[in-house]
Parts: C-alpha cells; sequence; structure tokens
C-alpha cells in the first residue's frame, strides 16, 4: 500500500467513527426533542380542552344562576338638599315594570357620593301595588363606589313580590352626614 492509500484508509476509519459517534449523538438529539415536543403539545392541548371546558362549564352556571334584572343603564346623579327652608327628606324613585319578582333574591346597586357632599346613611325603600312598603338603611355611602347586595328577605314587610312598584332611594335630614350633595346611583338591578 501506498502511503496515500494509507492516509485514505486511515481517514475513512477514523471519519467512519466520528461519523457514527456524530449520527448516533443526532438520533438522541432528535428523540430528546421529539420527546420535549410531545410533552408540550400534549400540555398545550390538555390546558385548551380545560380551559373551553371551564368556561363554557362556568358560562352555563352563571346564565341559570344568576339571572338579573337590570334597572337603569348608566350612573344617575341625584342631588339632595336638606338645609332650611327645602324638605327634610329627599326621595328618588325608580319605577319598576309590571314583572314577576318573586325568583329573585337581591337588590343590588352600586354607589358613590360627589364631592359637593355625600349622606353617609340613605334608607331604600320598597313598594308593591297593596302599598306595602319596606326599608333598609345603608351606611358609609361616601366618595369611593360601593357595591350593595342586600337579600330579599330584609324587606321582610313585601308579601307580594309579584307586583312591586318601585325602589326609593331616601335621604333624611336627621340621618345624613352632610346636608347637601350629590350621589351617583348605578347597576340597580335585582338578581337570583
Amino acid at each position: 500500500m501506498t502511503r496515500d492509500e494509507i492516509y485514505n484508509h486511515l481517514a475513512q476509519v477514523y471519519l467512519g467513527k466520528r461519523n457514527k459517534t456524530e449520527e448516533k449523538k443526532k438520533k438522541q438529539f432528535n428523540a430528546a426533542w421529539l420527546g420535549i415536543n410531545l410533552v408540550i403539545a400534549v400540555i398545550i392541548l390538555a390546558s385548551s380542552f380545560y380551559g373551553l371546558t371551564a368556561f363554557l362549564t362556568h358560562r352555563a352556571e352563571s346564565l341559570h344562576s344568576h339571572v338579573i334584572f337590570a334597572l337603569n343603564n348608566g350612573p344617575i346623579r341625584v342631588r339632595y338638599d336638606l338645609n332650611e327652608p327645602y324638605p327634610s327628606v329627599k326621595t328618588f324613585s325608580l319605577t319598576i315594570p309590571k314583572i314577576d319578582l318573586t325568583r329573585y333574591e337581591q337588590l343590588n346597586f352600586s354607589i358613590r357620593g360627589l364631592e359637593e357632599g355625600h349622606p353617609g346613611v340613605i334608607k331604600i325603600v320598597i313598594r308593591n301595588a297593596k302599598q306595602e312598603s319596606a326599608f333598609y338603611f345603608i351606611h358609609n355611602v361616601d366618595r369611593e363606589w360601593k357595591k350593595f347586595s342586600i337579600p330579599v328577605k330584609e324587606f321582610g314587610s313585601i308579601s307580594d313580590w309579584s307586583n312591586l312598584i318601585d325602589v326609593s332611594f331616601v335621604f333624611e335630614a336627621w340621618n345624613t352626614e352632610k346636608k347637601k350633595g350629590a350621589v351617583l346611583i348605578d347597576e340597580v338591578s335585582f338578581s337570583s
């Protein structure tokens, strides 16, 4: 054998071993990469499936258990002045359309006082067609939005919920912190 043939033979032997080692490492790398990709794909599919089913379940649940009957669309500004010579009581009423409210469990609304002044305490009054009325006092009405959910059982003297007339927000001079001011009332609704 010549010297060139020996070098070629040695190069093939050396390169062949090297190529086999590289191919083996490459196959291991590809197998590991494929395994990682499969795990990621399974995680993504599982979380997507879980998220979708949770969303659909929660949505159906919320539609069935939280039926809402809204009385207004947007905030209502109510000004009051209980100083002399004005009356010592200011009432703001929302008329309730003729609807059976027996299946509802809560009266909900959001309220906040304005910079001009805030009452601190407001009386909520509900009346029905039989002229029955019931009231509930809410406290701490200040310049921050507060959300109230009053259970209808708190309005115990109302016996007929099938024909309510109105919901009133009453400001009383003897029961307010500031006798002149304004409030915003929003999201007035009944819910179950």
